[in-house]
């Protein structure tokens, strides 16, 4: 017997109950996906927010506080190190002035001294440049009848005096220096040489230096010199970056050596500008950069950077909080640190023991990560990928491209990271930042060819005035005359 009073409830009712129960559960369901959605771009959000130059690629430029350095604290005492050779100005044995300061009159007494014995000779040294001023050479050709044949005859105007009035070799070489090489803006190139001269050049007229310069070095046929040495390089370092041009955002790209550098402008980021640069489309070495997917459809072998993975896992290590990450960091360092070690001794391979022994450890973090953070399993019926965290895909990829990860240290060749790559794209940055954007394609691509030859020969250690002058005189300095050993 029942101890309560029974209700009784209409079909009417019970329908409207029923749809009521139906409506708040698909309400639940909606809510529920609006929250994973909000959930997602805070995480988002809050990823790019803690993003700094310490624990991604991004510039220090970009940091609201000062960043954790990713180098390890050494033991050495701050200031030059114990057996470091100072520098400092010698003496020269044949200086281009001799000036001669006599002592004239007794400072004690009094009496004339010019014919006196000089006892001894202290010498100082001033090490300065001349006052600059534009030297104008007039050259004047003469025309002489002969007194045989009565045949007029002209002398010749030096082949590069080929106008009434015009610049130089000298300051065309300066003015190129000048633009390209210490990256100054032209109206400030015009008026650096205004203010040293009295002469200011236009700017129209520095282009066409530059234009010259460029011109040279195409015609001499520098640029698939350079590429031929860059395809016979064992190891070449590529990288790309943003590059404005025509008011647009466009892209520039390098494939560099400790001996080479070559620039390529061009719209595109990925395999159309890779393929129209026609380096690692070609390349049979190991080409070393970033995870950007585009290098790594060509047929080469291929070394990721792991400066890179460095400060994508301290992300991991610290926004995710995630011990994978902090563990495969030191996993790393570890295997450079072995590397160096087995260098300092002049081995040129290291010990296959100790290389078993690095590569279990690799092995084993990997699985063990899995076995412990499972991915996550899509939903049944939801579209789309299934969202994956910042240390889930460094896994992903530590798992699928072991072998171009730790190449570097079973080909001792290859580098740890791909700073010869991001070495020659800060110079490119700064221009921007100094200039801003060029105005034409141009543009563009006479000052990345002008930069690959100075680069290059500033890398060859050549004279940087005296290789540009050899250009704009229209005898560039070859590539093939150097080998990469």
């Amino acid at each position: 017997m029942s101890s309560g009073k029974e209700v009784l409830i209409s079909q009417e009712q019970l329908n409207e109950f029923i749809s009521r129960l139906l409506y708040l559960d698909a309400e639940v369901t909606r809510l529920r996906e609006e929250n994973q959605i909000l959930k997602e771009r805070l995480d988002i959000s809050e990823s790019r927010l803690n993003k700094n130059s310490s624990n991604s690629s991004k510039p220090p430029s970009t940091d609201i506080c000062r960043t954790k350095s990713l180098r390890k604290k050494s033991d050495k005492k701050q200031g030059g190190q114990q057996g470091h050779k100072g520098s400092t100005l010698s003496f020269v044995a044949n200086p281009d002035k001799v000036i001669v300061h006599s002592a004239l009159s007794c400072s004690h007494c009094g009496n004339d001294l010019s014919g006196a014995e000089t006892t001894r000779i202290e010498r100082r040294q001033e090490f300065d440049i001349p006052p600059i001023r534009m030297e104008v050479t007039e050259h004047l050709c003469e025309t002489k009848c002969c007194p045989f044949c009565k045949t007029e005859n002209r002398g010749s105007f030096p082949i590069q005096v080929s106008q009434p009035t015009q610049y130089g070799y000298n300051l065309k070489q300066f003015a190129v220096y000048l633009s390209n090489y210490q990256l100054i803006p032209y109206n400030r190139c015009a008026q650096l040489i205004e203010d040293l001269t009295g002469m200011r050049p236009s700017q129209a007229t520095l282009v066409n230096f530059n234009n010259q310069f460029k011109n040279n070095l195409t015609e001499s046929g520098f640029e698939e010199e350079l590429k031929q040495q860059l395809l016979a390089s064992p190891v070449v370092h590529f990288d790309e970056t943003g590059f404005y041009y025509n008011n647009d955002r466009n892209w520039l790209h390098t494939a560099t050596t400790k001996e080479y550098t070559y620039y390529y402008p061009h719209k595109k980021r990925g395999t159309e500008a890779m393929d129209g640069m026609n380096i690692i489309s070609e390349y049979k070495g190991v080409a070393v950069h970033d995870f950007w997917e585009s290098y790594l459809g060509y047929s080469c072998s291929h070394a990721l950077c792991n400066t890179h993975h460095l400060r994508d896992l301290t992300f991991c290590e610290e926004q995710e909080k995630n011990q994978w990450a902090a563990d495969m960091k030191t996993l790393l360092l570890e295997m450079k640190e072995e590397k160096e070690q087995h260098q300092a001794k002049g081995l040129i391979t290291m010990d296959v023991k100790q290389l078993k022994i690095l590569e279990t450890k690799y092995d084993t973090l990997i699985t063990e990560e899995y076995k412990q953070n499972p991915f996550p399993i899509k939903e049944k019926g939801r579209r789309g990928k299934v969202k994956k965290t910042k240390s889930q895909n460094m896994l992903e990829r530590f798992k699928n491209h072991k072998e171009n990860i730790v190449r570097f240290m079973k080909d001792f060749t290859v580098p740890f990271g791909n700073n010869v790559a991001e070495q020659a794209m800060r110079m490119m940055k700064l221009k921007q930042k100094i200039s801003g954007c060029f105005r034409s394609e141009e543009g563009a691509a006479s000052f990345a060819i002008a930069r690959s030859y100075i680069d290059t020969m500033r890398k060859q250690n050549f004279d940087i005035m005296d290789a540009i002058g050899k250009a704009m005189e229209g005898n560039p300095i070859s590539p093939l005359a150097f080998s990469s050993d």
